[in-house]
Order: C-alpha cells, then structure tokens, then sequence
C-alpha cells in the first residue's frame, strides 16, 4: 500500500474501539401481564446477554456485554410485580451488570426482537410468577346434576397481538393489536350481559402472549368456544372485508388462508388437549381419540362460523361468504370449536375507519355475539342455563321464516316489538321469505338497535342541516352510516345515532 494511503494504527484502534461499543440501550419500559412482568430494553444493536437465577436472597441477574447504558430504571412501575429493586453497575470495562432483587420468586425467560415498523431491536426480559399448584380439581357429577347445573356458556376471547408486538399497522398508523383489544372487550362486554353467558378475556391489557398462553387461559376457565380476533394486511390498499377461519388439519382452503397462517403462527406444537385426559390410554388409543376429538371439533367450529358469517352479513363486507380453514395453531385444541376472525383489512381506508369506529366495533361484536348464541342455542352443552332454558321453552337467537309466517306474527311470538325486530334485522319493509334467518331481539341487541333513529332525506336537506336538527356531530353521522362524503339523495334511510 502507498504510504500516503496509510492509516495511523492509533486512529484504527480507536475506530475498532468505537464499533465494538456502539450497542446503546436507550430505553427501558416495563409491561404487567396477569402471569408475568416484561421488561422491554430498547437497543441502537443486538446485544450479547446472559440471564441467570441467584438465591439468599432471591435475585436474577442481567449481564450485558459492550453496551453504554443510557436508560434510567427510576421511573419504572414495579409495583405489584415480584420485583423489589433494580441495580445496575459497570463491569469489565464496557460491560454492565443489572441486578433484579426479587419479593417473590420468579422464573427469567430472555429473548431478542428484530426491528419492527414500531420500534427498533429490542431485548425482552420476562419473569414468570411461580405460583403453588395451578392444577385443575377434576369434579365428577352424575348426569342428572349435570342437567340442574345451568351453569354459563364460557366464551374465551382472545385479542390478537399486543405489547412490543402491534400486528398489521394500516391507515393512520393504526395498530391492529389496539384494534383487537377494543372489539375483544366488546364481545366480553355484550356476552356479559345475556343470561347463560360468560366472556372471558384472554389477553386484556397491552402485553403479548405466545399462542400456547392464550389456549392454556381458555382452558383453565373451562372454556365452551374460543374466538381470536385479528385484523388482516395486504401490500395495498386494493384487499378488505371480513374472513372467518377454522383450524384445518389437512392443509388451508386458500393461497391466502396459508399465508395468513404461516403469518400469526409463531409456534408448531399443539398446547396439550385442555380437558381431554389422555394419559391412562395406550398410543394407538390415544391417536385415534385425539383424532375424533379434533375432527368434532373442527366441524362444531365451522357450524358456529356459518352462523358468525350470516350474522354478519348486515354489518360489514364479507371477503369470504364461507369458513375458510388454514393450520393455525391458536386454532388447535381438541376440545374447543375454535375460530379466529379477521375483521376487515386496517390497510384498507374503508376498513381501518370502520376498524376504529367504536359505533361500528360495537355492531360488529353484536353480530359475532349473536352467530355465537343462535349457534349455541341450536348446540347447548348440557348442564348449561342455555340448555336448561330451552328444555323449558324458552326462544331461540335467531329464527328461520317457515311458509305462511308473517313478520308480525314472529314479532308476537316472541313478545317483541314490529320496529324493534326490523331495526335488529335492518329490514325497510316487513316483506320476509321463507328459509330466511331473522335475529330475535333480546335485551342486548334491543338496546342496540334502539339506539338508532331513522331519518328518510326529504327534498332541500342537507347532511349538516340533518346534525344540526338531531344536535349530533357530522362526524357521528358519517361514521354510524359510513358515508364517505356529504352527498345524500332523497329517499336515503340514514340511521341517527344516540347522543
């Protein structure tokens, strides 16, 4: 090399110097979930670690190597978690050693993510609570107690993503795991207030889960149904609506369902059979069992999709009329029907408004949450309020018009209103045909639909003339009745929503 080229060695051992400590943690956040506490450390650059237990007294100790320290640790929210007291001190020139004392015994489970559109490389600490013995007393009842029980239907609603992990990011920068989290509440909300049913939130904060996590709560809250709600993405803005997904254990019914598969799985094992005891069965016995276990339940899941899917019809864009099926491993318990959802496309404007809409979440989940019931009231679980209810003559969800119903007959036989049972419906006439499913207005859906108004436009009306008679927001308009502009036409039905 020409001299005149030449770098001095003191400048090159400098440089090296500089690269071999350019790993920052810039920050640090910390997450409370119901089992374990995260620890979120925001990183410029993956970084070597190491992670171990120590007693007397109960630590667990965080070593990091080549790292400036950057974050402070005193404006953490540790209360609550079996966390005393974070220390932290250098060691070994450019390296740092970060104490967690503990209150309660924990056990540490590390790991490194990849850049995100949200957030940069990020190493992930979390500290599982260690709990006594979680095991299931398992109850034998006869069969006439399990006909008196009238116990709730448990529903397990699980939203998707969460925590350092936002799923699809659309329009806006709408976060699909926020999303989630408000239609999951909802659902939970409605279901809460019908007899015989019981939601249950499996993810109800903002903190992720793996797939294992979420079916293991359904289990331990001896779930009847399980229902994961997503929100899809596409590369454009052309792909929207709403899909239903079954578990398949031969291969998806689409490129898409696939795709979209491959997409939420993050792992490949089945989390156990929940309440299917398998252990005192030899192999063979075992393999078939499972295998008939699975199989009803796949064919419960598509039932009760069908019904989902009718129910939605008059709520949003169905990209598939039918249940799609795809390997996902949310999906896979032996004996819960299990569906996930996925709510419209929040790369779609369309969608993504309807998606942060809370009028329309709260039309969506009703919808979901009558597909769910009429498909239970059709299937009770024995031992159930539902199934109790029906054995004594009490009225289904949903009704299918036999030849010569006339809707206001329906609307006497099951002791509801004329408008009441349109409005459930979104019927502009009392005109009916036969083999056609009408949802039967119970308390909640009556307070749903009655929370509507409807205005026929007349000749010379504006929209903003329309809000200002009924002092409501245009804005409260526009997205009740999802109107993409101001224009209205005389004769539009538009629906005025409850201040």
């Amino acid at each position: 090399m020409n001299s005149r080229f030449r770098i001095p060695a003191a400048i090159i051992c400098l440089i090296l110097a500089q690269g071999a400590n350019a790993a920052v943690v810039e920050n640090v956040r910390s997450y409370r979930a119901p089992d374990y506490t995260r620890f979120v450390f925001d990183l410029s650059e993956t970084v070597d670690h190491q992670v171990f237990s120590l007693d007397n007294p109960d630590r667990i100790v965080l070593d990091l190597t080549d790292i400036d320290l950057n974050a402070d640790f005193s404006g953490l929210d540790i209360e609550g978690t079996p966390i005393a007291k974070i220390r932290s001190a250098p060691r070994n020139g450019n390296d740092y050693r970060i104490v967690f004392d503990l209150n309660n015994k924990a056990q540490p489970r590390s790991f490194l993510l990849d850049p995100n559109e949200q957030y940069g490389n990020r190493l992930v600490i979390d500290f599982y609570d260690q709990s006594g013995n979680t095991g299931a007393r398992v109850v034998r009842r006869s069969s006439e107690e399990i006909d008196n029980i009238k116990r709730d239907i448990v529903v397990a609603i699980s939203a998707g993503h969460g925590g350092e992990d936002p799923g699809a990011v659309g329009v806006n920068r709408l976060q699909e795991k926020r999303v989630t989290l408000a239609i999951a509440r909802e659902i939970e909300k409605q279901l809460n207030q019908l007899p015989g049913y019981k939601g249950v939130m499996v993810r109800n904060g903002d903190y992720g889960m793996t797939l294992r996590e979420r079916t293991r709560i359904a289990h331990n809250n001896n779930a009847d149904f399980f229902i994961a709600i997503h929100a899809d993405s596409y590369k454009t803005s052309a792909a929207w609506g709403t899909t239903i997904y079954a578990l398949s254990q031969r291969g998806a019914t689409s490129e898409q369902a696939r795709l979209l598969a491959e997409k939420e799985n993050s792992a490949d094992l089945i989390g156990g059979v929940g309440k299917v005891s398998l252990d005192d069965k030899d192999e063979v016995l075992r393999s078939v069992l499972l295998d008939l276990s699975m199989t009803a339940s796949i064919g419960a899941s598509l039932e009760a999709g069908e019904k989902i899917i009718s129910a939605l019809g008059n709520v949003t864009r169905m990209r598939r009329t039918t249940v799609e099926q795809a390997n996902f491993v949310v999906l896979r318990s032996a004996d819960i029907p299990s569906l996930l959802v996925e709510s419209g496309y929040i790369t779609n404007s369309t969608d993504a408004r309807n998606l942060d809409s809370r009028t329309w979440r709260a039309q969506f989940s009703a919808a979901i949450v009558n597909g769910i019931t009429s498909w239970f009231y059709d299937t009770p679980p024995r031992g159930t309020y539902i199934a109790w209810h029906k054995d004594n003559g009490g009225g289904p969800a949903s009704y299918t018009v036999s030849r010569g119903d006339t809707l206001s007959e329906i609307a006497d036989r099951f002791n509801v209103s004329l408008d009441n049972l349109k409005l459930t419906n979104n019927l502009n006439s009392s005109r009916i045909r036969v083999g056609q499913e009408l949802a039967i207005p119970n308390g909640l859906v009556s307070s749903l639909a009655i929370s509507f108004l409807e205005h026929t436009i007349a000749r010379g009306e504006t929209l903003s003339e329309i809000a200002a008679d009924y002092s409501i927001p245009m804005d409260r308009i526009r997205e009740t009745n999802q109107l993409n502009s101001d224009n209205i036409r005389i004769g539009q039905v538009i629906k005025i929503p409850s201040s």
